[in-house]
């Protein structure tokens, strides 16, 4: 049966927003958006030949400003909590069209699935977000929530003007948010079963090992850095970084690239070139991890250039009051006791969870992401859209007054 949550799933898997192509699919949303109250605000970040399109939108509780003139507070603060859903419209690109069993951006169902690129990653969630706050607000015309939208066509791409600049813009104006649920497809096998109450911290690093070049034959007169290097990678694999906590896995360190020589099978390379990642938990910091690598290195007296990049730091919400009402949302719509997990790659959530204190992942089965073929199960659609609007109202009843108390 269709339902308005598939209606416009399938509206948005009809635009091709391959990063960081939006592709109209913010446009189609804040409509929707501006008929229930919404200021929707459009924020343009990047180069000029490749722009990335950022929507933020926010609907104001009626009781706000009841309780800033009870508190007397100024305008920027905001005594009425704000639920944030967030996500992105862009996709990754579809690899050869000629694999596809039908056109990626042409919505088609088979055996009771939607397929189409960003079928699960992630426009059935962006549907359900619009779908459940509709619903919401037909049955709640004042809540005591503020609820928001932060959208991005960047985040598949390098996330460089996306979510993290409508961060800084937010934090720059004093805007304070209180939940955040990222709609990335967190379940396994149905959709309630996981959800993401964090995620590991990701760092790179780029390790030059120098050596001297020179004739393979003649190697007394050559320094081949691969050799040198050797001993300390072999070290490097063996360390125990952290132990993990009650929600994080060991921090792990993994090398990804290894360049080094001319091509020739004649030649001692003058240097090697060493990419690897660390994906840590909260028992780490960047700079602990960085100064016990480096003393490695040092201690096999290697000549070396190292050059980092930290991708996200980690971040975790323990069980509160978000992750009592997706849980208690999750329950009295499936019946699943979810998981928590903190597993996975980086999101979005990285950059949220510097400005918000409460920041979960939740979304539909993630199976076939980035893959030919993409697609949801239709079945899977509208409970995601319930368990949503169960949030919003398990929220509100626990912001708003008691029943005695004063509007």
């Amino acid at each position: 049966m269709t339902t308005a949550t598939l209606r416009l799933t399938e509206e948005l898997i009809a635009r091709p927003s391959v990063t960081p192509d939006d592709a109209g699919c913010q446009e189609l949303i804040a409509s929707r958006l501006a008929a229930l109250g919404f200021a929707c605000e459009t924020i343009v970040s990047g180069p000029a030949d490749a722009p990335v399109t950022n929507l933020w939108a926010k609907r104001h509780s009626p009781h706000t400003g009841r309780a800033q003139a009870a508190t007397k507070t100024i305008a920027k603060q905001d005594a009425t909590p704000t639920l944030v859903f967030a996500g992105h419209t862009d996709v990754v690109p579809t690899g050869p069209l000629s694999a596809w069993d039908s056109a990626p951006f042409t919505p088609s169902h088979r055996n009771g699935r939607l397929y189409g690129r960003g079928a699960s990653d992630m426009k059935a969630s962006l549907a359900a977000f619009v779908v459940a706050t509709e619903e919401f607000l037909a049955a709640t015309p004042n809540p005591h929530l503020n609820i928001a939208l932060l959208l991005t066509s960047d985040e598949e791409g390098p996330a460089l003007d996306g979510t993290v600049v409508v961060c800084k813009a937010l934090q720059a104006r004093g805007e304070t948010l209180d939940y955040c649920i990222v709609g990335e497809p967190t379940s396994v096998e149905r959709t309630g079963d996981m959800i993401k109450n964090g995620r590991r911290g990701t760092m790179s690093g780029k390790l030059t090992v120098k050596g001297v070049q020179g004739h393979i034959a003649y190697p007394h007169l050559a320094k081949n850095p691969i050799h040198l290097a050797a001993p300390a990678l072999a070290e490097l694999v063996t360390v125990e970084w952290d132990k993990g906590n009650a929600f994080f896995p060991p921090t792990t360190w993994q090398i990804s690239n290894i360049h080094g020589g001319t091509g020739a099978s004649n030649v001692i390379p003058g240097a090697v070139v060493i990419d690897f990642n660390f994906r840590f938990s909260t028992e780490s910091t960047p700079e602990s991890l960085q100064s016990r690598l480096t003393r490695v290195l040092e201690k096999f007296e290697l000549e070396y250039d190292l050059a980092w990049t930290v991708g996200g730091l980690p971040f975790l919400t323990t069980p509160g009051a978000l992750v009592d009402a997706v849980r208690s949302a999750i329950r009295s719509e499936t019946g699943i006791e979810t998981q928590l997990s903190t597993t996975g790659g980086t999101s979005d959530g990285r950059f949220i969870a510097a400005i918000c204190p409460q920041v979960i992942e939740f979304g539909p089965p993630n199976a076939t992401i980035h893959k030919i073929n993409e697609f949801v199960a239709v079945a899977d659609i509208e409970p995601l859209k319930n368990i949503y609007r169960r949030v919003l109202e398990n929220l509100n009843t626990l912001h708003s007054p008691p029943a005695s108390a004063p509007a």
